[in-house]
């Protein structure tokens, strides 16, 4: 079972070389510090195996033994049943962008798709792209009053021409998890496939995919602690079924090959590995019994993870309720385990832009804007007062960073010694 002790934190920290700046990182949903492992394993291929896959010579073997052992890891990490269900791209945005444009002949004018307005564009305008080939795409809008998501509310939305639902597993401005299984178990009994951004999920907790029951699961390895690539599972049968998007002789069976058009970043995505391999590493520093199976270590590692992004969580909530002149953007609270450790909040009197350029003189790294959420930011009504402060923390960050932040804000602020009036969350 994972274990939840204190990680150990130097270690952790030690394995990161970004985190020796005198910086505070705590724009970690922009891009995570990357692993000094990740590093290696790039520099490693570069100029030990840095060919075309294909050859028949012993260094081009060696690249393609290491494009598998990536796939293996992918595969590891988000429990896929096969290492073929792994696709590489440059980033979530190109392989959404991919997936729509291999997926377009396959449905007809008259389907409908339905994605949600609380989600990152990478997941709403590829979709809508679909418009002009007859397909209509629908919006799930987010409930203002709760600001989650209802399955009676897609429920309206969904019927025989429903092919497919967009949404993600958190947001990146709410924080918010998604019962990811229990919309599947929905879409599916309907007759639909479910395609998830799970960008702002996968730094934080372990992923199965085969226990989500998801059609398409998509996420960005930068902001899961490896350099700037992406990657997708797809079910397999469903990977056949999409078009290549290489050449004509990539036949539909060459999978996942038809979706790497000019191959992916071989360097990059073996990197993948060294992120599995760290994972398994905190499993074991974690409590987990050296024994334990390489998945078992790595759901330790996130159990561990998530134990200490609640401690960070709960510590700046609790100062952000002791002022009234701080709005939390959703929950204000941990609550039961719904809630990561990405935070979005306003200030009375202040606009985003101008609290962060403040913080930037702390050499405390946040964050304004939208964050690529309009949407949803706009639907809050949000967006002329230039969107949210975001804080995004991860588990190698330390509740002495939260203290050198809030001690920023409350100079920045002007706040005296104790606040006592608790902050009104927004929902």
């Amino acid at each position: 079972m994972p274990n939840k002790e204190q990680l150990d934190i130097a270690w952790v920290r030690d394995q990161f070389p970004g985190l020796k700046s005198d910086w505070v990182f705590f724009d970690n949903a922009g891009g995570s510090q990357i692993l000094n492992q990740a590093v290696e394993r790039i520099n490693e291929f570069l100029l030990k195996k840095n060919v075309q896959i294909g050859g028949s010579y012993e260094v081009s073997q060696a690249a393609a033994a290491a494009l598998l052992e990536a796939r293996k890891a992918g595969q590891l990490l988000v429990n896929a049943s096969r290492p073929e269900e792994i696709v590489f791209g440059h980033s979530t945005t190109v392989l959404m962008q991919n997936l729509v444009e291999a997926m377009r002949r396959q449905l007809a004018p008259g389907d409908e798709v339905i994605v949600t307005d609380a989600d990152h564009e990478s997941n709403i305008g590829p979709w809508l792209r679909l418009e002009e080939f007859g397909i209509k795409v629908i919006f799930w809008k987010l409930d203002a009053d709760s600001l989650t998501l209802h399955l009676e509310d897609l429920g309206r939305l969904m019927n025989e021409r429903t092919r497919l639902v967009a949404i993600h597993h958190v947001s990146n401005i709410l924080g918010e998890v998604n019962p990811i299984r229990e919309i599947a178990d929905y879409v599916h009994q309907r007759g639909a496939r479910l395609c998830v951004d799970a960008v702002a999920y996968a730094p934080h907790r372990a992923i199965d995919v085969q226990e989500l029951d998801v059609d398409y699961y998509v996420f960005s390895l930068y902001k899961t602690f490896g350099p700037h690539i992406a990657m997708m599972y797809g079910k397999y049968d469903h990977l056949l079924e999409l078009d290549t998007l290489y050449h004509y002789f990539y036949g539909k069976d060459k999978v996942p090959g038809k979706l790497e058009a000019g191959n992916p970043n071989y360097e990059l995505a073996y990197s993948l590995t060294a992120i599995t391999a760290y994972l398994q590493d905190l499993g074991k520093r974690s409590g987990a019994p050296a024994s334990s199976s390489p998945r078992a270590l790595i759901e330790a590692a996130y159990s561990a993870m998530a134990a200490q992004e609640t401690a960070l969580t709960s510590r700046f909530l609790d100062w952000a309720n002791r002022h009234p002149d701080i709005t939390i953007i959703g929950r204000n609270t941990v609550g039961n385990g719904n809630r990561i450790s990405t935070i979005s909040f306003t200030v009375e009197g202040w606009s985003p832009e101008a609290v962060c350029r403040k913080i930037d003189g702390y050499h405390v790294a946040i964050r304004h804007g939208d964050f690529h959420s309009r949407r949803l930011v706009e639907r809050l009504g949000l967006a002329d007062a230039g969107g949210v402060v975001r804080l995004s923390m991860v588990h190698y960050n330390t509740l002495e960073e939260v203290d050198r932040l809030t001690a920023a804000l409350d100079e920045t602020l002007g706040h005296s010694a104790s606040g006592t009036e608790p902050v009104k969350a927004s929902a």
